[in-house]
């Protein structure tokens, strides 16, 4: 079955781009978008196991680190950069993000929302580290070091000078849903956020669609 933000990803995706996968794990993502998209995939994994498994699917993958390795590669050498559910896990969230749109014309960047009515409910109710279905391991296990709130990272995106072009909510298992992320409800509603982001000069909005409510790409 393929996860809710996978899909939106792969609608995000121009057919053929170059795509980096960010922490690309055993290559699910990587593995989709190639089948689906027919893009000229790589990937950057810091495990050994995950760089195996992503091998042994027959994919392009090196292991390396986020916060070290992206220096190294060539200005706008991809289309897309992808970092899914892997930024709140990396030790220089701002640097990484920075390098990302350095490296590609465009990010795809998704992350659990602290904000969630849920972790706010859970956190006054209980008093300790959060768990929920978004944020699953105990505080001291899990490999989150830099969790942050919409709201949190909408003040980055603002601090670094990039534009959202496109941005989703997934709550439960639910599909994605188009969101207005400076509205200050949706740092309440969203339990994960999705984000395509871009820089320089203003560019159309990618809105949903009034039909399918799916979000269409300029």
């Amino acid at each position: 079955m393929i996860r809710e933000d996978f899909r939106e990803i792969l609608r995000l995706v121009r057919p053929g781009a170059r795509v980096l996968d960010v922490g690309c794990g055993e290559g699910a993502l990587l593995e989709l978008l190639t089948q689906e998209k027919q893009v000229d995939g790589r990937g950057l994994e810091i495990s050994a196991h995950g760089v195996a498994a992503c091998m042994a699917r027959g994919l392009s993958v090196v292991q390396g680190d986020a916060d070290q390795d992206l220096d190294h590669f060539p200005d706008k050498t991809f289309d897309y950069a992808v970092l899914s559910q892997t930024l709140q896990a990396t030790r220089k969230p701002r640097h990484v993000l920075d390098e990302l749109l350095r490296i590609a014309d465009r990010a795809i960047v998704s992350f659990p929302n602290f904000g969630h009515w849920s972790v706010r409910w859970s956190l006054l109710s209980r008093g300790r580290m959060p768990q929920t279905k978004a944020l699953p391991t105990p505080w001291w296990s899990t490999p989150n070091i830099h969790l942050c709130t919409l709201a949190d990272f909408m003040a980055l995106t603002q601090d670094l000078g990039v534009r959202v072009d496109a941005s989703a909510a997934f709550a439960g298992k639910g599909p994605a849903r188009a969101i207005d992320p400076t509205k200050a409800l949706e740092n309440w509603r969203s339990e994960s956020c999705l984000f395509l982001l871009s820089r320089g000069a203003p560019a159309q909005r990618v809105e949903p669609s009034a039909v399918s409510g799916d979000l269409l790409i300029p």
